[in-house]
């Protein structure tokens, strides 16, 4: 249901870049469309990438794909994929699909990428552009046809550009300008004028997104007297700190969607947990928020369920 080129780890090699977008050029001269139930994004780590794809005529080829620019900053790969088409996830809910996810980062944690994405899987940019033509993880990548053009079954390796095309490419669209353009300006130094403000920072008792703790003040900041504690979860294995306090999109029906609703934010702006860390009273209710999470003490009718629920004891 995603498949996003991220802005971590692969979109760091021109080489990659490049490779997926020679590979949508050559699935779009034969004709070949991502599948419809598939949200695709790109979300370069760098504007160079951008200008480079630009040079080399590759941009409109990704994007005739789904695979249009849509920010410079994690996305897809911090739990910020955005909704899905709301018919595509209620026919996720109502058949109980497992339906999964194609990235090009560096985190697949189960429930991360997309709350109704049950799994994760990372690939280079040039894969993640042909599983969204496959449309399913269940497809042998290079072996299975991915579309038929002009009566031709149009595999993998009919599309998949040479090593000696994506490095041609890359010697004449990668240049070291491009990086100046960019990072220069970044660093200038930059001459303020007028009087010293103060504070630094007026902090807003109503925000959401930052909001000074009161870890350090009052009664939070004396001796902890907590006594009699019972456990909130008990765990199996292959737990990751992502299940522990997750990064995913904030669903309406959690702790924190309902918090954020009753602090008059519209569910379209509750954007992810990630997001909402400067906020500690989002923070705290984004503890064991994954919903993939799977607690030993929640048991409903004899078998464990899903989500951030525990069992009031005694």
């Amino acid at each position: 249901i995603i498949a996003a080129i991220t802005s971590c780890t692969n979109t760091s090699n021109p080489r990659n870049v490049i490779a997926a977008g020679l590979l949508a050029r050559n699935a779009n001269r034969l004709g070949l469309l991502r599948k419809p139930w598939v949200k695709s994004s790109l979300a370069p780590g760098s504007k160079t990438v951008a200008l480079y794809l630009d040079a080399a005529g590759l941009t409109s080829e990704l994007e005739q794909l789904g695979f249009g620019v849509v920010a410079f900053a994690c996305t897809t790969c911090n739990g910020m994929s955005g909704a899905l088409d709301p018919l595509i996830q209620q026919e996720i809910i109502d058949r109980d699909l497992y339906a999964t996810a194609i990235l090009s980062g560096n985190r697949n944690f189960d429930g991360r990428i997309h709350p109704y994405a049950k799994q994760a899987f990372l690939a280079s940019p040039p894969l993640v552009v042909a599983y969204a033509i496959a449309g399913t993880i269940r497809f042998d990548i290079e072996n299975d046809v991915l579309g038929i053009a002009e009566g031709r079954e149009i595999r993998l390796k009919d599309i998949w550009p040479s090593d000696e095309e994506i490095d041609a490419v890359v010697q004449a669209s990668v240049k070291p300008e491009q990086f100046r353009q960019v990072y220069i300006p970044m660093f200038a130094i930059e001459e303020h004028t007028g009087p010293k403000v103060e504070p630094l920072y007026d902090w807003r008792p109503m925000s959401t997104y930052i909001r000074r703790p009161p870890y350090w003040e009052g009664a939070l900041a004396g001796e902890r007297t907590l006594k009699g504690m019972r456990a909130l979860a008990v765990l199996p294995d292959n737990i990751t700190t992502d299940h522990l306090s997750p990064s995913n999109a904030i669903m309406l029906d959690s702790a924190a969607g309902e918090y954020l609703a009753k602090m008059g934010l519209p569910e379209e702006d509750f954007n992810s947990y990630a997001t909402h860390r400067g906020d500690h009273l989002t923070a705290q209710r984004a503890t064991f928020a994954n919903p993939q999470l799977v607690n030993e003490m929640a048991v409903v009718d004899g078998k464990v369920k899903k989500g951030s629920l525990t069992r009031i004891e005694p």
